[in-house]
């Protein structure tokens, strides 16, 4: 029987430094993950204001202030986020517009209508997102960068208490707009409303605009459309029936961004360059304004933002000129 051959110590001295090197290489990657995590998540509470304007009214109309909220997410003991939204109402907006997904967690409608009490004193209008009606669930990050806006599988189990949450907001005087249109007066302007339920779930009809007017609405008027999820069909639609502003969210700005680069992903099919902001949607000939807003919460289970930091909107709209 032969002895086996002795291993150099020059070898065995390479193989544990390699291996040093691989244990270190791995725990540093660890902690650049862990302090981007924290990063990413201290932004979720750096919300701003963003502020726009858009000369869209007939000449002579006296300015409107809009307020546009959307993606709260709401989850029971978020007291940062309920004192912001709080702190909106010292804008006094002349109205008031929500485009969706305001419920993070199954017990979170308490929360939310707390947080949203002083802007509720405001007249308003909204739709729902998938996250009105169903709550979130952990999923796998890496399936938002495929290109798939396939619709989300739900459960009874996972629904969100919604009916309630459309009560509070109409008993507060805000418009539900899901799949319907509606007129009212804001400052001697008559504004047109169409909205959709959510195009996300493919749950969206479109009503078309309001037909005649009323003596009280015997005014200039101006065309705003409503959606939570911002799909090239819906903007098709709307632009094609001669909007002239288009309100939406869903997107979270894409949540993580690269700086310099911009949004990865919008979890629709709306171009990455378009995940948040104002732009201007074309189709066939026509074009109305887009503002997409890079939303206020995140989903529970992905509490992180990487410059995109949460927003509302303030979009002021005047005259012509």
């Amino acid at each position: 029987m032969t002895n086996p051959l002795p291993v150099s110590t020059t070898m065995t001295e390479a193989v544990s430094r390699t291996a040093r090197g691989a244990a270190l290489a791995v725990g540093a990657a660890a902690a650049a993950g862990t302090a981007l995590f924290g990063y990413g998540l201290s932004q979720t509470t750096r919300f701003v204001v963003r502020e726009e304007n858009l000369a869209l009214l007939p000449t002579g109309s006296a300015p409107i202030r809009i307020l546009h909220l959307s993606d709260i997410h709401m989850v029971p003991g978020q007291e940062l986020k309920r004192r912001w939204l709080h702190s909106l109402a010292d804008l006094k907006p002349d109205l008031v517009i929500n485009t969706g997904d305001n419920l993070g967690h199954l017990r979170g409608l308490e929360s939310l209508l707390a947080a949203l009490g002083p802007l509720m004193a405001f007249p308003g209008a909204f739709v729902p997102g998938s996250n009105c009606y169903f709550g979130p669930r952990p999923k796998n990050p890496l399936r938002y960068l495929r290109k798939d806006s396939s619709v989300p599988r739900n459960s009874p189990k996972y629904q969100l208490p919604w009916e309630a949450m459309h009560r509070a907001f109409g008993a507060a005087g805000w418009v539900n707009m899901t799949n319907r249109n509606y007129s009212m007066p804001v400052r001697g302007t008559r504004l047109d409303f169409t909205g959709v339920d959510d195009p996300h779930l493919s749950y969206d009809r479109f009503a078309g605009w309001p037909a005649g007017s009323a003596s009280s609405f015997d005014a200039p008027h101006l065309r705003i459309a409503l959606a939570h999820a911002p799909y090239q069909r819906v903007l098709d639609r709307f632009t094609a029936s001669d909007a002239d502003l288009i309100l939406a969210g869903h997107t979270h700005g894409g949540q993580i961004c690269i700086p310099g680069y911009g949004a990865l992903v919008t979890n629709c099919d709306l171009p990455t360059w378009r995940a948040s902001g104002l732009t201007t949607w074309e189709w066939a000939g026509k074009s109305t304004p887009l503002n997409v807003s890079a939303g206020i919460g995140t989903s529970r289970f992905a509490p992180v933002r990487i410059a995109c930091p949460p927003e509302a909107v303030l979009l002021t709209l005047s005259a012509r000129p």
